[in-house]
């Protein structure tokens, strides 16, 4: 099956990669998961804008300086990381048959899902539920989750400290990205 990419310049896009197998693997190897989006900001301009990091998943907002480079970002972090990750920490590591042929390590799935931000409001939405996953995942309050930007948006004004109360939840219920 052929993907088509959205490709609108000047656009913030919003990704998720997830694990293969949604294996459990990113917060224990999270300094790898840093070193490989910094190793891929050596080759790639782009701003992040907002992340949230869990076991097996992450959701990221980035902006790239040329819009057609964001899935060459993605792919660079995510071959960063399976090069550098020590597959013997992972206790059902199996690649398959298409994984030996296809030369992979079977750490993420091989696809990723993007969403290109349409407005003001796509884009707050989407902040909103980048910053609300760990409430979603683990009930653990966003404030409390030191692997996301929410704590950073604090400072900067723009969420409260104790943001996604009841209200705030049933606001962004409606959205799922994964």
């Amino acid at each position: 099956m052929n993907y088509k990419r959205l490709y609108i310049p000047n656009s913030i896009v919003f990704i998720t990669i997830v694990t293969s197998k949604r294996r459990n693997i990113l917060i224990k190897n999270i300094e790898l998961l840093k070193f490989s989006i910094q190793n891929a900001h050596k080759y790639y301009n782009f701003k992040i804008y907002a992340i949230c990091v869990l076991n097996d998943h992450v959701h990221l907002l980035i902006k790239p300086d040329k819009i057609n480079e964001f899935s060459k970002i993605i792919l660079l972090i995510k071959r960063t990381f399976s090069k550098k990750l020590d597959i013997n920490t992972i206790t059902d590591y199996k690649p398959s048959e298409s994984n030996i042929k296809r030369k992979e390590r079977d750490i993420w799935q091989r696809r990723f899902w993007e969403h290109t931000i349409r407005d003001e409001e796509d884009l707050y939405r989407h902040i909103d539920y980048i910053h609300y996953n760990p409430i979603k995942h683990y009930q653990i309050a966003p404030k409390d989750w030191k692997y996301s930007t929410f704590n950073n948006f604090v400072k900067n004004g723009y969420y409260e400290l104790d943001w996604c109360n009841f209200e705030d939840k049933y606001k962004i219920l409606d959205l799922d990205y994964e």
